[in-house]
């Protein structure tokens, strides 16, 4: 990491230990009940560039062990140097070889399919990606059904491309394996693990 870099880094966690725990029971919490918006905790110094819940999710997953893919908007910003200061996590530049991508709103996002999906012998092996969006409220515009899910769950979630029903299809279908996905925007996260399914709603479908 370059000096000039260095000196811009914010501070991260105002807790490492306990602020790192809370986090991650919230990123649980998101997983094990898909399609609900879950609120973050302001338990970090967070970098300028990136929305908030990205940053401070990624801030409590990522460790000297992870590789981390970033899109074009984040890629030289003060939210990487943060990132790899306060966690050690080497940054790669292919999609395929990150075990966590991180893309902006705005940015063009790398198809699922393109992302590290595991093995069925390891399927641990595979990416999960957060992906930033204008909001997770308004219309519904998704069904999701699987575990931890009774019935079906509205997923209301702005500005996913228009095909993600479909690459979300191929990736459910590819359980084990499969990427699963955080959606995030300034103060909450939303989990969608490669176990749920999605559909669009029939107004989407109309």
């Amino acid at each position: 990491m370059r000096p000039e870099d260095l000196q811009r880094v914010r501070p991260g966690f105002h807790d490492a230990a306990l602020g790192s725990q809370a986090v991650f029971r919230r990123a649980l919490q998101a997983l094990s009940l898909p399609g609900r918006p879950v609120d973050l905790p302001a338990v970090a110094t967070l970098p300028a560039t990136g929305k908030g819940a990205a940053a401070l999710l990624l801030l409590a997953l990522l460790d000297s062990d992870c590789t981390l893919w970033l899109s074009p908007s984040l890629a030289d910003s003060d939210a990487a140097a943060w990132l790899r200061f306060h966690t050690g996590c080497r940054r790669v530049f292919e999609p395929g070889e990150a075990r966590f991508l991180w893309l902006a709103e705005g940015d063009a996002w790398p198809a699922l399919d393109a992302m590290p999906a595991g093995s069925d012998e390891y399927p641990d092996q595979s990416a999960t990606c957060v992906m930033e969006v204008p909001s997770l409220q308004g219309e519904p515009l998704w069904r999701l059904q699987g575990p931890g899910i009774p019935g079906e769950q509205a997923l209301c979630a702005q500005g996913l491309p228009a095909d993600f029903a479909a690459q979300w299809a191929a990736n459910h279908a590819a359980f084990p394996r499969g990427v699963d996905l955080f959606l995030a925007t300034g103060t909450q996260v939303l989990g969608l693990p490669r176990s749920t399914r999605v559909a669009m709603t029939t107004a989407m479908e109309a």
